[in-house]
This record gives C-alpha cells, sequence and structure tokens, in this order.
C-alpha cells in the first residue's frame, strides 16, 4: 500500500521497509503492519490534541514529571512550543511505560524506536502467525478465564510496584497470543505515587478485567484484587513477586436508608412538579 506521510521518514531513515497494511484505527493513533529489516513489525501513529477522542487526558497527565523547566513552562502556558512538548510527553509515556514494564516482567509489546510521532514496535500474533486478536473478540472455558485473570491480576500488581498505573484497562487493549495475554495502549498511564487519580483508575481497571474474566467464571467477580493490591501498595508491602489472594474486607459503613429516601422523595416531588408546570404550559 501507498505509504502515509507519517512513516515516510522512517523509511526514508532505514527504519522501516515498506508498510503492508492499516491494521486499525484508535481513539489516540492509527496502526500499521510493516515490514523492518525483514521482520514483520507494526508502526503506531499517534494522532495529535485535535485529533484525539481520549477523554480527560488531563487528569492522566497529573503529576507526570518534566525535567526541562523550559519545557513545563511552555506546557503550562500552552504555547505552540508548549503544545509541541505536551505532545512529545503523551508520546514519551508510553515509551517510558513499556520499558518499566518489561523490566518488571509484564507482557508488552517490544519497541524499537519512536520518530517523528511515529512508534515502532513488535506485532503480536497468534500461534499461526496471524495477528493476535482482543481479549474481547475471546471466549473461552471457565479453567481458562480463572488461569487468564490470575496472570493479569500478577500483571497489574506488577505494574502497581513499578509506580504504573494503565488507567484505561479492558478487553479491547489486551491482546492474546499463544502465551496469554499481552497489554498494550499505554500513553495515557499514570504515576501511581503522583497522580490523585491513580487508585480509582487501578480499582476500574481491575474491575474491567475480572467483569470479563467474570463472564466465563462468575465466581471471580466474588474477588477484591483491586483493594488488596492498593492497600499493599500504601503500606509499602507490595513486591514483585507479591502473592495476591483477592480476599479483602470491605468497609462495613451502614447505609442511611432515610437519608436515601428522603433524596429519593425530593426527587419524585421536583419531578412531579416539572411535569405540572409542562402540563399547565401545554392547556395555554
Amino acid at each position: 500500500m501507498k505509504t502515509p506521510k507519517r512513516i515516510q521518514p522512517l523509511v526514508d531513515d532505514g527504519l522501516v521497509d515498506e508498510v503492508l497494511s492499516r491494521l486499525m484505527s484508535g481513539k489516540e493513533a492509527d496502526v500499521y503492519v510493516v515490514r523492518a529489516h525483514g521482520e514483520i513489525r507494526c508502526a503506531k501513529v499517534y494522532k495529535d490534541a485535535a485529533q484525539r477522542s481520549f477523554k480527560k487526558a488531563v487528569t492522566y497527565q497529573e503529576g507526570r514529571k518534566v525535567r526541562n523547566s523550559r519545557r513545563g513552562r511552555a506546557m503550562e502556558k500552552g504555547s505552540k512550543y508548549g503544545r509541541a512538548q505536551q505532545e512529545a510527553s503523551w508520546q514519551n509515556a508510553e515509551i517510558d511505560a513499556l520499558a518499566k514494564l518489561a523490566a518488571a516482567d509484564v507482557r508488552v509489546p517490544q519497541t524499537y524506536g519512536c520518530l517523528d510521532g511515529v512508534l515502532l514496535m513488535e506485532l503480536i500474533v497468534d500461534h499461526e502467525g496471524d495477528v493476535a486478536p482482543r481479549l474481547g473478540d475471546v471466549t473461552m472455558s471457565a479453567e481458562q478465564a480463572c488461569e487468564d485473570h490470575a496472570l493479569m491480576m500478577t500483571y497489574i500488581s506488577r505494574m502497581l510496584y513499578a509506580g504504573i498505573v494503565h488507567g484505561d484497562l479492558s478487553e479491547f487493549n489486551v491482546l492474546m497470543d499463544q502465551y496469554g495475554p499481552v497489554i498494550i495502549d499505554l500513553p495515557q498511564a499514570v504515576d501511581a505515587a503522583a497522580n490523585n487519580h491513580a487508585k480509582s483508575m487501578l480499582l476500574r481497571d481491575v474491575a474491567n478485567m475480572t467483569n470479563y474474566f467474570g463472564l466465563f467464571e462468575p465466581k471471580l467477580l466474588e474477588s477484591h484484587y483491586g483493594q488488596e493490591m492498593w492497600e499493599l501498595y500504601e503500606n509499602g508491602q507490595l513486591e514483585v513477586d507479591t502473592q495476591l489472594t483477592g480476599k479483602f474486607k470491605l468497609p462495613t459503613k451502614s447505609a442511611d436508608v432515610d437519608s436515601v429516601m428522603d433524596e429519593i422523595k425530593a426527587i419524585m416531588e421536583e419531578e412531579q412538579a416539572r411535569q405540572e408546570r409542562l402540563q399547565a404550559n401545554a392547556e395555554e
């Protein structure tokens, strides 16, 4: 196929031999299958901020460190240079996260370099050499669901140990190859220690994974791995090889039933009054 404009610099620099096909278009990037040095890989072409549909990006970027003070000031002011640096920061976050996670023994794609907003990395394939399916496209037995869920909980725990929370983890950004799940799409990854939303994002990531695997083995829905991980992390007890149990004693604060009922009653009365006003206006 014709080489996309954004990938042409990689062809010119000898990093890519040819573009074979377009693999997918996501909310923050387009991905192409390419041949590089005789091997099949993929090229992730990041979309600029105006094209990205990733919601609440600022929330994810909270706490990210900018080593160069000039860049930091420019990013805060929103100048043209600052916006360019913001884009670079968004892209570099994924590269940095992939390197840290690989070092923590989390299965992620191997990277081969990034140039002009294009990340060249490993193409994840299945046992037949075809592009690996997303987790959301895979069905499995209850036994397999338990096995893969346990592995994902281990990966998420190792990510947290490395100081990273994915923040957007779901069955749509996990690929399944012959060895199991592979985590992808990390430009929004957050600093677990510096982002005030890290805990809620971690709990959501765990819940998304548990809910999906729970479709095949409902007993998984009774686990509380997210709360267990975060408590261990906060107490400085989480290790890369921590054995999780999925058990956690949730707070037992009783609900104020009377207050809840009062709120429901108030809402119903407000809605009734609104309907009466609409009826009155219609009769006029």
